[in-house]
């Protein structure tokens, strides 16, 4: 992010100063157990700015670009946005007229974006619920879930029931675009160490590959004056085609795979794994 993403392009895993496809990292705090890292208020607020930088949250217009071409949709259109943060892509979906429905677990990040929406002029309708629980069947035209925002949880049943919620909450015929960090694209650019400065703070990071590289461990460190605090989390890993049998599994009729929101092939050239699934 600030233009070091963090490598678990959480959502994260990923790593080129300068690369604004790295994603969105997931976290633990210092004190929660391992598998309940993504309910820690205290590492999304801390973190925040480092993660979503300005830079970042201006690019989002440019992603908002690719997202609308590879799911071919146009103004009107119903979108849940799953897993949206801050709201960095609802609220640019909003701006071009479409329909936006935004799920987050993050009280503050939700809060936020009602905000900026509220300023703008802008109807949203943002929702507080956790992703393996928010379903609405036949109710969107596309879906969203991006900036590695998925394999958050211990068990791989957890990662097929959110993309079963995803497949029924669709209308048939709807498409889902989730975007992550492949397997083959972190073994291309995987550091076990790393570091960044934002501000007056310096944000430590270390990773290490689990069980055959099914997860990745990652540990912040943050430094700021006499201050220091410690989040790690785990998040599991992807190939192209075990995240295209899980879409498959969650019943959805057809599954492509793309390296970048330009629709380019998931080749040796690959910068993120992006799945577009059709119901």
């Amino acid at each position: 992010l600030a233009r070091r993403a963090p490598i678990l392009h959480l959502a994260a895993v990923g790593l080129r100063r300068a690369d604004p496809n790295l994603g969105r990292p997931p976290i633990a705090g210092t004190g929660t157990k391992m598998s309940d890292w993504f309910n820690d208020d205290a590492f999304w607020e801390r973190f925040e700015s480092y993660m979503f930088t300005p830079e970042r949250i201006e690019f989002a217009r440019v992603e908002v670009d690719g997202m609308t071409g590879l799911l071919g949709i146009q103004r009107g259109a119903k979108l849940l946005d799953l897993c949206c943060g801050a709201g960095r892509h609802a609220l640019e979906f909003a701006r071009r007229g479409f329909d936006v429905t935004g799920v987050d677990r993050t009280r503050a990040f939700l809060d936020k974006a009602r905000g900026i929406a509220a300023t703008e002029g802008l109807s949203i309708a943002f929702v507080e619920a956790d992703m393996r629980e928010f379903v609405r069947p036949d109710t969107f035209d596309a879906a969203i879930n991006f900036f590695t925002a998925f394999g958050y949880f211990d068990a791989p049943a957890d990662d097929l029931k959110v993309a079963r919620n995803l497949r029924t909450s669709l209308k048939p015929g709807g498409r889902l675009l989730l975007d992550v960090n492949g397997k083959e694209t972190l073994a291309a650019k995987f550091r076990a160490r790393d570091w960044s400065r934002r501000g007056d703070a310096i944000v430590l990071e270390e990773r290490r590959l689990l069980d055959g590289w099914k997860r990745i461990e990652s540990k912040w460190t943050l430094i700021r004056g006499d201050e220091r605090r410690e989040s790690t989390l785990t998040l599991r890993l992807y190939s192209g085609a075990e995240l295209e049998s899980v879409l498959l599994e969650a019943g959805f009729a057809k599954v492509e795979l793309y390296g970048r929101l330009k629709g380019t092939p998931y080749d040796q050239t690959a910068e993120r794994l992006i799945a577009i699934a059709t119901r």
